[in-house]
């Protein structure tokens, strides 16, 4: 018998939000039955997700040629504006429900823009207008000019989500920066309900990165780790923002009505088929967090999943397994962040070439 995901969010308090996102999604009603029946409550999208939608679906193409756009990035903006707003109105009812808590989906900048704050939140503003959506995230990356973006959008009142965090380093940065923001905005007389932000935290890669250079050592403790560094990384950060959200740090902001900041597990699909494969989802279920699950791995949770909060378990033992990597000369929040997010941005960059090359092809 297979898993009711509805009880995820209901009874263990993990919104379940979908990595995917395509016009055949919502056109023959798959994201309407994920929402239904698996208890999905918001979508996630990169350039990679867009760039194979518009390559594998077949609705895209009689729209492009109705569409009259001076560039491929603009026709592509005004392509996926629609699937983005089809999609926020089919989540919409549980971003009424939530009174804004849950329901959103996330549309990513530019990668071209990591590196320049004034034009991020430029471009924030601006894909918030194409969109015409209160329940839109837009995605910033986590570089230093992405976190002072995050504290100026936030005290503006628009709602982000912040990407490409690798370490504990980021995780701070990031929380602080949007306390930094939530105040501001409140104390211009903002209302905090309109704004929420999220960090998702990338895990596989750090695994897969780390899981090298343990093989490299080869000594039996350094082997001992792999596939450890992870969801380590994770319970700890987890306890990083019991620590913030729940005590004095925020305590001023709470009380006028702020939210906390949810970590959102990234990267949750497993790369090394040795592993458990659902080593990402099922050690992070737990309270106020979000895990985005491609289809598959959403599929394996309902079929196989052991659904119980076990987010804060272990937690001694995370940060002990933190500490001997460091001992091992494993530099989490430095090196291996810091490479990590630079793959990262180069990849995103690589797959937003790709998407405009096959909005390219629509035009001819």
């Amino acid at each position: 018998m297979s898993n009711d995901l509805t009880r995820v969010r209901s009874e263990l308090g993990q919104s379940l939000w979908l990595d995917n996102l395509s016009r055949t999604l919502i056109h023959d009603g798959v994201l309407a039955r994920y929402i239904r029946e698996m208890g999905i409550s918001g979508v996630t999208s990169n350039p990679s997700i867009f760039q194979k939608a518009i390559h594998t679906s077949p609705y895209y193409r009689d729209d492009a040629r109705s569409i009259q756009a001076d560039s491929a990035e603009h026709l592509y903006e005004q392509l996926v504006k629609t699937d983005l707003q089809m999609a926020c109105d089919l989540l919409a009812p549980i971003h009424r429900e939530s009174r804004g808590d849950d329901g959103w989906v996330s549309w990513e900048e530019s990668p071209r823009l990591a590196q320049d704050e004034a034009a991020t939140v430029s471009e924030a503003q601006r894909l918030r207008e194409i969109v015409q959506r209160d329940n839109l995230l837009i995605k910033v990356p986590a570089t230093p000019a992405g976190i002072r973006a995050l504290t100026t959008l936030i005290g503006r009142g628009i709602s982000v989500n912040v990407t490409l965090m690798f370490g504990l380093g980021h995780v701070r940065a990031v929380f602080d920066a949007y306390c930094a923001g939530l105040a501001q905005w409140i104390d211009k007389g903002g209302d905090p309900a309109r704004v929420k932000a999220v960090a998702s935290l990338f895990l596989s890669r750090v695994d897969t990165l780390v899981d090298e250079r343990l093989t490299q050592d080869g000594r039996a403790p350094a082997l001992a780790l792999r596939g450890k560094a992870a969801v380590a990384m994770a319970k700890v950060a987890y306890r990083i923002y019991r620590e913030i959200f729940h005590g004095e740090t925020f305590a001023r902001l709470a009380s006028l009505g702020g939210r906390p900041q949810y970590l959102l597990w990234a990267s949750t699909s497993t790369k090394n088929p040795a592993y458990s494969d659902l080593l990402y989802v099922e050690p992070l279920l737990g309270p106020e967090t979000i895990n985005t699950l491609p289809d598959e791995t959403l599929e394996k949770l309902r079929d196989h999943g052991r659904l119980r909060a076990q987010l804060e378990d272990g937690l001694d033992e995370a940060q002990a397994t933190l500490n001997a990597l460091a001992e091992l000369g494993i530099d989490l929040d430095g090196d291996v962040a810091q490479t990590l997010q630079t793959q990262g941005l180069a990849a995103f960059d690589e797959s937003f070439a790709k998407m405009l090359a096959e909005v390219e092809k629509l035009r001819t």
